[in-house]
């Protein structure tokens, strides 16, 4: 637990001291002049943390760079897992709203009035030359392909130094110590802990709830519990943590889809966002598929967990200590 303890630390302590430091400066308005585009780069900056903790843990404990969990096990089985982490998040993101939409019709609008009202105010904010509601409309529209087939390539330079860390590290080396589900399940909630400071701060639920920030961080816990396993499955299967790093970046590139289509906006914690309890439904639904798929191959003797670097007491150059396997009861 040696290696796990200093990885969580580095990551925790260099995460949250930035955000504190730089971001909620930023967030709050401490740091005046600094344009919007440039808050943005400064809170998606903080995705580089857990890789930096992967790096350095790595190297002061003189680990090493064996088993990266970065290289695919071979391209014909593991193709499949990485189309699935392409496109699954999309699939499940409008399978969660269709849900949402049909419980609450009302707040279907297809004419997409809500974010264009949104869109003008931005404009009018930035002192930007106004759009026509027809002009906004399309723009919104033609994102949602480029968000299924652009965003996952793109997204990969911010999400892959979350997965290095999280399914790349943290979750390989959990899995040698505990069995799957209260390795997914102890993942999942210190990775939504992970994101507490922006959660406080509004990302993912605002801040105008009741229980604030409490309910959101519990919320996020859950999400990142479910999330974390869909991630971790396709990096099982493919044998990367780049197959997460593209799941992640899918998601982060189409979870606001939906808000196209809402007539209010929605709950941040019942939907249309994926974020939300009915909106997450289909991810949810999926989520449990595969923790039971990944729990029966546990059981029996099939599961295949990538294994991140050495073990604890094992350094760089040492003769490699083979552990004792965990067998289920």
């Amino acid at each position: 637990m040696k290696r796990i303890g200093i990885f969580l630390l580095v990551t925790f302590v260099l995460t949250w001291a930035y955000e504190f430091g730089v971001v909620y400066p930023v967030a709050s308005g401490a740091l005046v002049g600094v344009p919007p585009m440039a808050a943005q780069l400064a809170t998606g900056a903080a995705m580089f943390f857990p890789a930096l903790g992967v790096l350095i843990t790595r190297l002061i404990t003189r680990e090493g760079f064996k088993n990266s969990v970065i290289k695919p096990r071979g391209f014909k089985k593991a193709a499949p897992w990485f189309l699935v982490a392409w496109f699954g998040p999309a699939v499940l993101a409008v399978a969660g709203a269709a849900v949402y939409f049909l419980i609450f019709p009302q707040d279907f609008d297809p004419s997409a009035s809500f974010m264009i009202g949104t869109a003008q105010q931005q404009l009018a904010a930035a002192g930007s030359p106004e759009m026509s509601d027809d002009a906004l409309r399309s723009m919104l529209l033609m994102q949602l392909p480029f968000a299924v087939v652009a965003a996952p390539a793109l997204n990969i330079f911010t999400t892959f130094g979350e997965e290095w860390g999280w399914r790349g590290y943290l979750v390989p080396k959990m899995a040698t110590r505990f069995r799957i589900v209260p390795t997914l399940l102890i993942t999942g909630i210190i990775w939504g802990l992970w994101h507490a400071p922006l959660t406080a701060i509004g990302h993912n639920y605002g801040t105008n709830y009741p229980g604030w920030p409490f309910a959101g961080i519990a919320a996020m816990c859950v999400f990142c519990i479910v999330l974390g396993i869909f991630l971790t499955y396709v990096t099982e299967r493919t044998g990367s943590c780049l197959a997460a790093a593209i799941g992640h970046g899918a998601i982060n590139g189409f979870a606001s889809a939906a808000l196209i289509f809402s007539a209010t906006g929605g709950n941040p914690f019942v939907g249309p966002l994926p974020v939300g309890i009915v909106g997450g439904s289909a991810f949810i639904l999926v989520a449990a598929f595969m923790l039971w798929d990944l729990y029966r191959r546990e059981k029996a003797g099939t599961l295949h967990m990538p294994k991140a670097g050495l073990p604890d007491g094992v350094k760089k150059g040492d003769p490699i200590k083979t552990e004792s396997p965990i067998t289920a009861a």
